[in-house]
C-alpha cells in the first residue's frame, strides 16, 4: 500500500533559503506535500515558500520551533512525516534517505547524521548534554542527538505530540520515542545548513540550546523517574 508522505518545515525569517529548500524537497519522488509553517516571519518567508510550491500556513505570532512543528504535524496529511529545517537549501533533497527506511518498514524514526561541521562552533557542551541525557533515559548512543532532520510514521507522531518547546524538541522526541519502544535509526546524509561560529551570536544561540535541553531533560526525569526502565530500547 502506498503511503502518503508529508514534509513539514517550520520557518522563521528564512526568505533567503526557503525557496531552494522547498524546491529540493519537491524533487523527491515519494513526497506528496510540502507544508511550510511560517512562524510570523517579517521578511517574506511565506510568500517565497508559496511561490516555490509549498502549502503555507502562518502562525499569528512568533511561537518558536516546537509550536510551529506541533501545528504543522496536525495539518499534515501524510502517513509518513518528515521534519526539516528551512535553511537546508538544495541539500534538502537528501531527505529521501530518511524517508526510505520508514517507507520500507525498517524503522519508525529516522534521524539525519550530518557531515562534520565546516568551521568550529562550540565546545561540545550542548551535544554532550543531549547525548548523555538520551543515554541516561534510553540506553541509546546517539551520534547526532540534536539533529532536527527526521522522518517518522504518523503513529509515532501521534504518541509524541505535543512536542517539547524551544531547542529541547529533538531530545524530547528521541527520549519519548525510545521509551515507547519505537525503532530509531540514524542515517548519514550530506545535508548542510547555516552554522554558528565562535562569536557572541553563536554562544548566545548555544546558551539557549543548553538551557532548553536541560529543561527538557528535567521534564523527562519527572515523567520517567521511578518507572520500569526495562522498556528502554538498547
Amino acid at each position: 500500500m502506498n503511503q502518503r508522505v508529508s514534509i513539514v518545515i517550520p520557518a522563521y525569517n528564512e526568505a533567503d533559503t526557503i525557496a531552494a529548500t522547498v524546491e529540493a524537497v519537491l524533487s523527491i519522488p515519494e513526497v506528496d506535500e510540502v507544508l511550510v509553517v511560517d512562524d510570523c516571519s517579517g521578511d517574506g518567508t511565506a510568500e517565497a515558500a508559496g511561490a516555490a510550491g509549498a502549502r503555507v500556513v502562518s502562525l499569528p505570532r512568533n511561537s518558536g520551533k516546537g509550536a510551529a512543528l506541533n501545528y504543522g504535524i496536525r495539518q499534515a496529511r501524510g502517513e509518513v512525516v518528515a521534519l526539516l529545517d528551512a535553511d537546508l537549501g538544495a541539500s534538502a533533497s537528501e531527505a529521501r534517505s530518511l524517508l526510505l527506511p520508514i517507507l520500507a518498514g525498517e524503522a519508525d524514526v529516522s534521524i539525519a547524521c550530518f557531515p562534520q561541521a565546516r568551521r568550529k562552533g562550540g565546545f561540545g557542551l550542548v551535544k554532550g548534554l543531549a547525548r548523555n541525557g538520551i543515554r541516561y533515559f534510553t540506553g541509546l548512543e546517539m551520534q547526532s542527538p540534536i539533529s532536527g532532520q527526521r522522518a517518522l510514521r504518523r503513529e509515532v507522531l501521534e504518541k509524541l505530540i505535543p512536542l517539547a518547546s524551544g531547542y529541547g524538541v529533538e531530545v524530547g522526541m528521541t527520549v519519548d520515542a525510545a521509551r515507547y519502544g519505537y525503532r530509531l535509526q540514524e542515517i548519514p546524509v550530506q545535508m548542510t545548513h547555516k552554522e554558528t561560529g565562535r562569536n557572541i551570536q553563536g554562544f548566545r544561540h548555544r546558551g539557549k540550546q543548553f538551557r532548553d535541553i536541560a529543561f527538557t531533560l528535567l521534564k523527562c526525569y519527572v515523567k520517567y523517574h521511578g518507572k520500569n526502565r526495562s522498556r528502554m530500547v538498547r
